[in-house]
């Protein structure tokens, strides 16, 4: 009896292959191209037959061969349930927006992995491929073979790639996704800090690196976001602080390894937590103190953010942190925070706020996320952070400034929700390199809790945060049975995102930044409300960029 057939294709890294939809093959002939240390990837798709035999059914192994000095990493695209794919009046560049099962969190396999199909249903394998060496630059053939578990050879192609001996330089701007240190607390059942918690972080720090991160969120106390006006999250505090006597006293020993382990990770600035609540700087974060009365709550929501005592405390910290940061750290940069996300009528508490640090933080550099010019112009902030629909005003104006984009970034920019495109997500490098932003950041790499944290949540059956944001909107990762993140189709867009911006960096140092950008924008550069709807333009915009960076002809417009 003849076994029923699988149906086999190579499909582009910027595809989603849903459960009951073709997915669309690779868009052209042309082989992939990166730079030595870059990224590429593609993906395999299968549809199981439609049967009632299960023998019609093997398992089936994926081998990938990519030649000589090559790494090579292979991950099952999964699917989650997608309750909340978008908010009402959605625009036309969503995938879908009804609920259903999507696919993102990418399954590591180990070699020679056998992975189960489905009856009639479409699957799909992730590939990554780097070729580190750049003296092994050159084009070479990826081979691609499918066979059942007990070796029997189902399907076999080649995909073209071509490795640049050039290596990318270090993207130029901030990139930050804030890492939420008490979510693997919450999440793995650990001590803060303890040694299971420090493997933790550990593990998410290499994943958040590997997607471009280079600033890094640093508990120093628990940062005061998402929380419920009165509530807590879990305390995570870097900093020990002991209250005896009247007199403060701080250990820096968790603060140190933090450092050390970022630096060795690869990153370049540590970002300190808020020094008041969020939307609206009105009280102080969350601190936890040993005093004589033993360890206990000193300030949080019950202490206003003008208090007297805590202007004390600042006084004598920050003098303190900054000190021992530029001293025992002088190879990573600091960044601070006063209040996130205040709104336009809370410029009298944030301004009061500030004044509360006062000179504690001559020198240094103090960024939030805010869209009201007028926090600039009154000297409130340094530099803001502009959300990615709000950013007119101040490039008008000819400021600095980093953009952001959250659940309210819905429409009409480019944003990392499950439902949208993976070209939607990536576009934002391209965007960030031609706006001149100095960085980006995002509120949730782990935000596995609820709206306001009110609960813990299980992204593998909830991604939409109880049913607050459309699915994604709270992270790219999710939490692995080993303690590993699990990385997703938007982990890897983002990553590639930032490799865009590098690679406008290279043309730009030949040509001017502006030219760059016109250039990789088809003549126009691209603005943060220009969505270039399908792959096609982005995968030709990034070829172009490549070809004139390694020395092409430049066609003046």
């Amino acid at each position: 009896m003849t076994r029923a057939a699988h149906e086999f294709l190579l499909v582009d890294a910027l595809a989603k292959v849903f459960p009951d939809e073709r997915p669309r093959e690779l868009l052209s002939s042309e082989p992939l191209t990166v730079y030595a240390g870059e990224t590429a990837s593609f993906q395999v798709a299968w549809r199981a037959p439609s049967t009632r035999d299960l023998s019609d059914l093997p398992r089936l192994v994926l081998r990938v061969d990519a030649g000589p000095g090559s790494r090579v990493a292979l991950h099952r695209v999964g699917l989650v349930p997608v309750l909340l794919a978008a908010y009402e009046g959605a625009d036309e560049h969503y995938l879908r927006t009804t609920p259903g099962l999507y696919p993102d969190p990418l399954h590591p396999l180990g070699p020679g992995e056998p992975v189960a199909s489905a009856v009639d249903t479409w699957s799909a394998w992730w590939v990554d491929v780097v070729v580190e060496d750049p003296e092994r630059a050159g084009p070479r053939t990826v081979g691609v073979v499918v066979s059942t578990e007990d070796g029997v050879e189902l399907f076999a192609a080649e995909v073209g790639l071509r490795v640049h001996a050039a290596v990318l330089p270090d993207v130029d701007i901030t990139i930050a996704h804030w890492l939420h240190a008490d979510a693997l607390v919450d999440r793995y059942a650990v001590v803060p800090f303890g040694e299971r918690h420090w493997e933790l972080l550990d593990h998410h720090l290499v994943s958040l690196r590997a997607m471009g991160g280079n600033t890094l969120l640093t508990p120093l106390w628990t940062p005061p976001l998402d929380t419920a006006p009165g509530g807590r999250r879990t305390s995570t505090q870097l900093v020990r602080v002991t209250l005896r006597d009247g007199s403060w006293s701080f250990g820096f020993e968790d603060l140190d390894r933090w450092a050390a382990t970022a630096l060795r990770r690869g990153f370049t600035t540590l970002e300190m937590p808020h020094l008041f609540t969020q939307w609206g700087a009105k009280a102080t974060p969350s601190v936890t103190a040993g005093t004589d009365a033993g360890t206990r709550e000193v300030f949080g929501w019950h202490v206003p953010a003008t208090d007297p005592s805590y202007r004390e405390f600042l006084g004598q910290l920050v003098p303190r942190l900054r000190a021992h940061l530029g001293t025992r750290w002088p190879e990573l940069r600091t960044v601070w925070h006063v209040s996130d996300e205040p709104g336009a009528d809370s410029l009298p508490d944030y301004t009061a706020a500030r004044a509360v640090v006062g000179n504690l933080l001559d020198g240094a550099r103090v960024v939030d996320a805010l869209s009201d010019r007028r926090f600039l112009t009154a000297g409130a902030v340094d530099v803001p952070v502009v959300a990615t629909d709000a950013v007119g005003p101040f490039a008008a104006a000819g400021d600095e400034f980093w953009v952001y984009h959250c659940n309210a970034q819905d429409r009409g920019v480019s944003n990392r929700f499950i439902a949208q495109p993976s070209w939607r997500t990536r576009a934002i490098g391209q965007q960030l390199f031609a706006s001149g932003a100095t960085g980006f950041l995002h509120w949730g790499f782990n935000f596995w809790n609820s709206q306001l944290s009110t609960r813990t949540v299980d992204p593998w059956q909830d991604p939409s945060s109880g049913g607050a944001f459309p699915a994604g909107d709270a992270f790219v990762v999710y939490p692995g049975a080993d303690g590993r993140p699990v990385e997703s189709l938007r982990h890897r867009a983002l990553r590639q995102a930032v490799d865009d911006h590098r690679a406008l960096q290279l043309l730009g140092a030949r040509v001017g930044a502006g030219e760059a950008a016109r250039i990789a924008g088809g003549g126009t550069a691209i603005a943060f409300d220009d969505l270039r709807p399908g792959p096609a333009f982005w995968t030709a915009s990034r070829r172009e960029v490549d070809r004139l960076a390694l020395g092409g002809s430049v066609t003046r417009r």
